[in-house]
């Protein structure tokens, strides 16, 4: 196998305990390079504490995960950001007291030290993610597809290798959804960028993703293509909760 063929991200065993509680239990998944990988599951399925221990905002219990066949499991959530993978939040994690334009040149800071680099980097995010016009406003007075919107431009400003995306398109109505799912595909086809993909909007999930994961009760409960998920008996009871 090559180089290019390794996947970019390993999940191995990962497993994630709240005392008595095991959020996730032994899940295992890989992320190819350039992939658009699905993560779906039930309310309460594990999906947000998959996301939180992978980027490193909560030590997995047992388990390890590899960036680029480096391992990232325990590094703080900053240092696995320099390595490439870089996420949003279902809250939004802008700072609302300060404009769009300095939210995102923030968010760069780390990564892009010449000024000159780092404007030319803000003004094509802002334009991949429709905020140009917007870019004096403070983040607060934003309708909430913009601050949405803002949200994914602050991550994908770096150009990371692996952006992780929670649930990206709540609130958003149809032609905002369509602009962003534009602007994810555009990432991957300019920059090579994988993207893994928590979100409830089923009908975005199978026209965007190759593949998709799904959990239920913190275990992987299938995985296949978006034809195959989507007839797989299983995922149909544990969404719809009756047999298929």
């Amino acid at each position: 196998m090559s180089a290019d063929e390794t996947p970019l991200l390993v999940v191995e065993g990962l497993t994630r305990r709240f005392g008595g509680l095991t959020a996730v239990s032994d899940f295992s998944f890989t992320l190819g390079r350039g992939e658009i990988l699905g993560l779906i599951g039930p309310n309460g399925a594990g999906k947000s504490t998959t996301f939180n221990v992978i980027t490193g905002f909560y030590r997995p219990s047992e388990g390890r995960i590899l960036l680029d066949g480096q391992r990232i499991d325990g590094l703080k959530p900053e240092r696995v950001a320099r390595l490439g993978m870089v996420r949003t939040f279902q809250h939004e994690s802008y700072l609302s007291e300060m404009t769009v334009l300095d939210n995102i040149v923030i968010g760069l800071e780390q990564f892009i030290a010449r000024t000159a680099e780092r404007a030319e980097r803000v003004a094509d995010v802002a334009r991949r993610f429709g905020l140009t016009a917007v870019m004096s406003e403070k983040a607060r007075n934003l309708p909430h597809g913009s601050q949405r919107r803002l949200a994914m431009a602050i991550a994908a400003a770096s150009r990371p290798r692996l952006l992780c995306l929670d649930e990206p398109l709540t609130g958003l109505n149809q032609t905002e959804v369509n602009e962003t799912l534009g602007a994810i595909k555009a990432l991957r086809a300019e920059f090579g960028t994988s993207v893994l993909f928590v979100e409830h909007n089923m009908r975005a999930v199978m026209s965007l993703c190759e593949r998709i994961v799904v959990l239920d009760a913190g275990r992987k409960l299938a995985e296949g293509t978006p034809e195959q998920v989507s007839r797989n008996p299983d995922v149909i009871k544990a969404y719809l909760g009756e047999a298929a």
